[in-house]
């Protein structure tokens, strides 16, 4: 049984009542060919309301509450060793076991060794033998340990190693946290689809199987992992890759909107760190692009309206924040110069009166600022802050900082939120660093302060 561990498409909707996350294992089989390195792939049976349905998979599934017994039949590893490996309390070698069991009621392979230790050869066994196994091992746990204990063999545990780590995002429907292992084919055996869940197998490169000619569709996790294995050339490289991992981080990428609808954001990109903070609970009410004139509020206190070209700067994609109360006074930091497109969008976006313009740039004079009091005529005067000045607007205390970068412009702190608005991005060398928890630059995304 395959899993989703991620968003795949745009009419993918988030679940308004969240949801237990299930515990799930993937096996990315992996052998050489003459043009490198190829990888088992699945085609999932076609079934309505399953948005995956149809897609192309790693062999896979749901732990079973019975793959605790199956850990006197592995092979070369404990509980203890296993659940160390993946960072967890106990129960680690569940992950192992499920791997093993989900692979050969999928695909037809079996990790399993001899009593010298060997992989077993199922090619020579009589089709209908074969045949007879896997539909008994698809019965339940019992069904294989007889079948294992009968043939004095044992789970091969010892020749997974631990690749990777991805939950689903929050917000959809199903969640799952599962653990992807590498393994090489094993020699003797082949791979076939079970005709149930899995109704086709392929062995690609995965190049091959993510050329948009190939024409799979593909969930974001397995795209990802897809590109992981196309920087190996050889299986065996790949797997001893794996070995050598110390630590494997946590993939939870998360949904958002943009121009080609929702997607799944993952852990590398620019939006990502902001969508934690935004939408912790996966609404899907943040956004993977910043266009012009889209306008966020980025917490009860915080709006930003994004340019497509700064007057002043000539940069792409700058940011303007208001800072105050809903329908209360406020504060604009960062506007662009009045008569300028994104200028309009401001006003259009004011959440109330707004009693104070400030700017983080360097060399913005009074008069530009001045002149945008036309639209804001209950503005204080607009004289720059110096640093250290605290302003109290609409609810939100501002402090005047000085900009990291040595220069007479100045950073903006928000208190109640510990969040600085930065035109540089930075704050290595400001005297507010420690302060600071979140940064909101004067392009791009809201992100992580690194103190």
């Amino acid at each position: 049984m395959q899993v989703n561990t991620s968003a795949t498409s745009p009419a993918s909707q988030p679940s308004p009542t969240p949801r237990p996350i299930r515990a799930a294992s993937t096996l990315l089989v992996l052998r050489d060919a003459n043009d490198g390195l190829e990888v088992l792939l699945l085609r999932r049976a076609e079934k309505a309301n399953d948005q995956n349905s149809g897609a192309s998979v790693f062999p896979g599934g749901m732990l079973d509450a019975h793959d605790r017994s199956l850990h006197g039949l592995c092979a070369g590893l404990d509980d203890a060793a296993a659940s160390a490996r993946l960072s967890v309390a106990a129960a680690g070698l569940d992950y192992y076991a499920a791997a093993v069991r989900e692979c050969f009621e999928e695909a037809g392979i079996l990790f399993a060794s001899d009593a010298d230790g060997r992989l077993v050869e199922l090619g020579g066994l009589p089709p209908e033998e074969l045949a007879a196994m896997r539909n008994a091992a698809a019965q339940g746990t019992d069904a294989l340990i007889a079948m294992c204990e009968g043939k004095r063999w044992r789970l091969a545990a010892d020749r997974l190693a631990y690749f990777s780590h991805w939950l689903t995002p929050p917000g959809m429907p199903r969640r799952f946290d599962t653990r992807f292992f590498v393994a090489l084919m094993p020699h003797a055996q082949v791979a076939s689809e079970d005709g149930s869940e899995t109704v086709e197998h392929m062995w690609l490169r995965p190049a091959d199987a993510l050329a948009p000619e190939r024409g799979l569709k593909l969930m974001n996790v397995t795209r990802r992992i897809l590109q992981q294995l196309s920087g190996f050339e050889r299986a065996s490289d790949c797997l001893a890759y794996a070995r050598a991992l110390r630590e494997i981080p946590l993939n939870m990428p998360r949904l958002a909107q943009g121009p080609q609808g929702q997607r799944a954001v993952n852990n590398e990109e620019p939006a990502y760190e902001e969508l934690g903070h935004v939408d912790p609970d996966g609404k899907c009410t943040g956004y993977y692009a910043l266009e012009a004139g889209l306008v966020m509020q980025l917490s009860p206190r915080v709006w930003r309206v994004t340019d497509s070209l700064d007057g002043w700067t000539k940069a792409p994609g700058s940011n303007s924040y208001f800072v105050g109360e809903a329908g209360g006074d406020c504060a604009l930091i960062d506007p662009m110069p009045a008569g300028s497109p994104h200028f309009g969008a401001l006003r259009d976006a004011a959440p109330g009166p707004v009693r104070r313009i400030l700017s983080t740039r360097q060399g913005v004079s009074a008069a530009a600022l001045d002149a945008l009091r036309a639209s804001w005529p209950d503005a204080a005067a607009v004289a720059q802050p110096a640093a250290g000045d605290v302003l109290h607007v609409g609810g939100a205390t501002i402090q005047a900082t000085n900009a990291a970068d040595g220069s007479n412009a100045l950073n903006f702190l928000l208190v109640e939120e510990r969040l600085l608005f930065t035109g540089a991005g930075s704050i290595a060398g400001s005297d507010a660093r420690e302060s600071v928890d979140w940064l909101a630059p004067g392009q791009g995304f809201m992100r992580r302060s690194a103190r």
